[in-house]
């Protein structure tokens, strides 16, 4: 007689009701995440009112620490949801002497849409809310525009070529707007964030381009100099942030956003160090300065070589 084979019929249903789960469960996150968003950025919306009919900069300076809460709250739903649901394993290591209410120049390096989740999560409530440098155009999505603006974002009006080749007097003008759009942040604490990369890693990318190291492309130190220039001694360190996927050493492809909702990134491992920026290079234009600029990528050059280290260990790890 052959021996026993056992129907496979009842571990096929097992593994389809465990998709079918875990596909529910990413669809649920995704729609509580869009409510979430809708709700807070229409309530976000109205009160951006109050902060355009305040009367004074003293009254306005105290909207604007309000607003802020809103996105927060925004973070801390989605927070709650995925962990929820998804939960990956945290691997976290963060300065403790982080204030919440001073200001900082925040660079990571970048190689998913889910790092800007991961930098939520780590930081939300420990460092001020991130703004980023937004080009001006953005500022008339339908209600993300006021959103952005309710919630002081800088607006960057930056030139073309075209126009900068036809009059070169307007070379530089998109860092005094910067320095401008900055202003406001001399009230209220600030988290100035920047993905020094650029763009997001790929192997194809660093291979193309002859980068020198194994996990991260070449820094691009105009987001930084833009940074440095327009906060100048606001400033109270720079926050150095590594973000590692350890299946990327076995799949070689950064992880998605679904992957995140649908429970398929097993470990997420962030490291943060705080990092005193040289005073020389405050407020400078690097631009125009050429010594600057030389000064600059002689402070971040090292940064990013123990960077690179650091992803090779963690992933051997």
């Amino acid at each position: 007689m052959g021996a026993w084979q056992f129907p496979s019929c009842g571990v096929t249903r097992i593994s389809i009701f465990g998709k079918t789960l875990e596909i529910t469960k990413g669809v649920s996150i995704i729609l509580v995440i869009s409510i979430n968003t809708i709700v807070l950025t229409t309530i976000l919306c109205f009160f951006a009112i109050f902060k355009f009919l305040a009367p004074t900069e003293s009254l306005r300076a105290r909207v604007r620490k309000n607003l802020a809460k809103l996105p927060e709250t925004w973070i801390s739903i989605n927070k709650g949801v995925i962990s929820l649901l998804r939960k990956p394993k945290w691997d976290i290591e963060i300065p403790d002497d982080l204030d919440y209410r001073g200001s900082y120049l925040v660079g990571s390096n970048h190689q998913s849409w889910v790092d800007v989740l991961v930098l939520q999560q780590t930081f939300n409530r420990r460092l001020p809310f991130f703004r980023f440098f937004i080009k001006s155009q953005l500022f008339w999505v339908p209600f993300l525009g006021i959103a952005w603006w309710a919630l002081d974002m800088p607006f960057m009006r930056r030139d073309s070529k075209a126009k900068l080749a036809k009059n070169p007097s307007l070379k530089g003008r998109d860092l005094e707007n910067a320095r401008k759009a900055c202003e406001k942040f001399r009230n209220i604490p600030v988290s100035i964030m920047n993905f020094t990369e650029g763009t997001r890693f790929s192997v194809e990318k660093r291979d193309k381009n002859n980068v020198p190291y194994q996990n991260l492309l070449l820094p691009r130190i105009g987001g930084i100099g833009q940074a440095l220039y327009a906060l100048a001694d606001e400033l109270d360190a720079f926050i150095d942030v590594t973000i590692v996927y350890p299946q990327m050493a076995t799949t070689g492809t950064a992880p998605t956003f679904w992957q995140l909702v649908s429970g398929q990134i097993p470990e997420i491992i962030v490291r943060a160090k705080k990092r005193e920026i040289p005073p020389q290079l405050l407020g400078r234009n690097f631009r125009t300065d050429r010594n600057f600029r030389r000064e600059l990528e002689a402070w971040i050059t090292p940064l990013w070589k123990e960077k690179d280290e650091l992803i090779t260990r963690l992933k051997q790890a």
